[in-house]
């Protein structure tokens, strides 16, 4: 992994500019194994991070564990890191060690991007106020960001998160028409509000939450280990025939649907990409029973699929959704978030007599570090780097694949890509276990990753947009080394080694992982 090596993000960029070409992420890690530490000036080495610390590590946690409510919960709970600062792609411990971020999709453009930084600075000398108040920022970045949509989608409502946006969206909704019904689906995440985790199956507490009258669970999309998979003869149709059921079932009841709602590529459920087809077919059923479609676009937006800026485009042309919901790398860890809808779905809206007030949402600092996120997007050419770099990082991944049997599927696009571990590729049975213990591994070499879906065995990866294909090889070569480890010690690769009972292999396969 390189080590970062100037202040300046513009020199480590990866895009289509002149800087980014010639400096295709700096040098590779000089010793294998080795802790990397950032080198300050003068040859000290992370003295800025431990500048940044208030208390030592132990005291943080102690302090946390007494003050910040017990479900809040920390990456890596066994052994949590202790992050003190970040630049581009890569974050730094309290000792100054290097971590490659494979996963931090908020800092889209990269940690600490110093345009972001100093957009923000140069707004919040002059203003930052109420939004009641007329200013040229949130004008802007209204015109700009509807620029990149369908052109029916040209009215925006800013927010502060993600959650906030969604829970409009679904008040926009159900305005349009007077109806209250929401299908969404299974293992679908959509924010931490209790009308978003009332539509969340991904929050659903088995056996204690009781599924609200008005929710409709529609099946996951997923063509590897849904109910409609690779092999069938039209997937889309099957799954949006499921949503047509649901329709019908719903009316049959007395009830009307008012939205469905779904990302554009799942991303707690565990990287699930729809088939080809599935939304438009969906929204033609949605919109015959008066509803509304709605795309979340939290956290798979702004090119980060490469090809498209946003990830319901690789639908096609046909397909426009009537709702957009936005937010994560909208601002770069900046607090800012976005609905945008029709003129028609707006006046419905407003006709309701209720003001529509949000203090913060689009004030001034939050727009201009949101112009300065898209200004980043375009001049660095980061959804070319994303293609460019995701295909790489696909490329790579197949060959792992081919190579290890725990890996059963690689799917994604630019660079959002999971990696679904799984104990028997012909059964597809979920490598739970065998996923939580690869990223702490991974951890130890300096490499951030997380582990999701409904059986938390798909590693992750979608990290800032600058990442490159050296870090992409990097991170490759460490899955590899842990892989070959973990499947000779489980003895994966060979016929049987352990001649027990199916029961006694699992507990076995178990106590290994503990073990190394």
């Amino acid at each position: 992994m390189p080590p970062v090596t100037s202040d300046v993000q513009g020199k480590g960029t990866p895009g289509g500019t002149k800087a980014g070409k010639a400096r295709r992420g700096g040098s590779p890690r000089a010793r294998e194994g080795a802790h990397t530490r950032e080198r300050e000036p003068g040859g000290a080495t992370g003295g800025r991070a431990t500048m940044c610390e208030l208390y030592s590590k132990q005291d943080t946690l102690a302090l946390r564990r007494k003050h910040i409510g017990p479900s809040c919960k920390v990456f890596f709970a066994a052994d949590p890191i202790k992050i003190v600062r970040a630049r581009r792609q890569y974050m730094f411990d309290e000792r100054g060690e290097q971590y490659l971020d494979c996963v931090n999709n908020v800092a889209h453009v990269g940690h600490c991007h110093p345009e972001v930084v100093k957009a923000a600075l140069k707004q919040m000398e002059l203003l930052n106020t109420n939004s009641r108040f007329l200013h040229d920022n949130i004008v802007e970045y209204a015109r700009r960001i509807s620029a990149t949509l369908p052109e029916k989608l040209s009215v925006c409502y800013f927010t502060n998160s993600g959650s906030e946006a969604n829970d409009l969206a679904l008040r926009l909704a159900r305005q349009f028409r007077g109806h209250q019904d929401v299908i969404t689906l299974d293992h679908a995440y959509h924010g931490h509000l209790s009308s978003l985790i009332e539509i969340s199956p991904y929050k659903f507490r088995k056996g204690k939450d009781v599924k609200k009258a008005f929710v409709h669970v529609a099946p996951t999309p997923d063509t590897y280990r849904g109910k409609y998979r690779e092999d069938h003869a039209d997937p889309a149709s099957a799954y949006a025939d499921e949503v047509k059921e649901i329709i019908e079932e719903a009316h049959n009841s007395g009830r009307k649907i008012a939205a469905f709602i779904a990302e554009s590529m799942q991303s707690c459920g565990g990287q699930i990409i729809p088939p080809a087809g599935y939304f438009q077919k969906v929204a033609e059923y949605v919109h015959r029973a008066g509803g509304v479609f709605i795309a979340d676009e939290v956290q798979v937006g702004f090119g980060r699929v490469g090809k498209h800026f946003w990830s319901f485009q690789m639908h096609g042309e046909d397909f426009v959704p009537d709702i957009v919901t936005m937010g994560k790398p909208m601002g770069n860890g900046h607090p800012m978030a976005c609905v945008v809808t029709t003129k028609e779905i707006a006046e419905a809206f407003s006709s309701s007599g209720m003001e529509y007030f949000n203090t913060y949402g689009g004030n001034p600092v939050s727009s201009a570090v949101g112009l300065a996120v898209l200004n980043i997007i375009e001049n660095e050419d980061l959804q070319g780097n994303a293609t460019r770099v995701g295909d790489y990082l696909t490329e790579l991944l197949n060959k792992q694949k081919a190579k290890h049997t725990l890996i059963g599927d690689i799917r994604g696009v630019g660079l959002f890509i999971g990696i679904d571990l799984v104990k028997d590729r012909q059964k597809r049975t979920p490598a739970t276990e065998e996923a939580q213990h690869v990223i702490y591994k991974m951890k130890e070499k300096r490499v951030l990753l997380s582990a999701d879906g409904p059986h938390r065995n798909v590693l992750k990866i979608k990290p800032p947009m600058c990442f490159t294909e050296e870090d992409a090889k990097f991170m490759v070569d460490q899955l590899d080394e842990i892989l070959t480890v973990l499947e000779e010690a489980i003895g994966a690769q060979s016929e049987s080694v352990i001649s027990e009972s199916a029961p006694c292999r699992a507990k076995v396969r178990k106590s290994l992982l503990l073990c190394f």
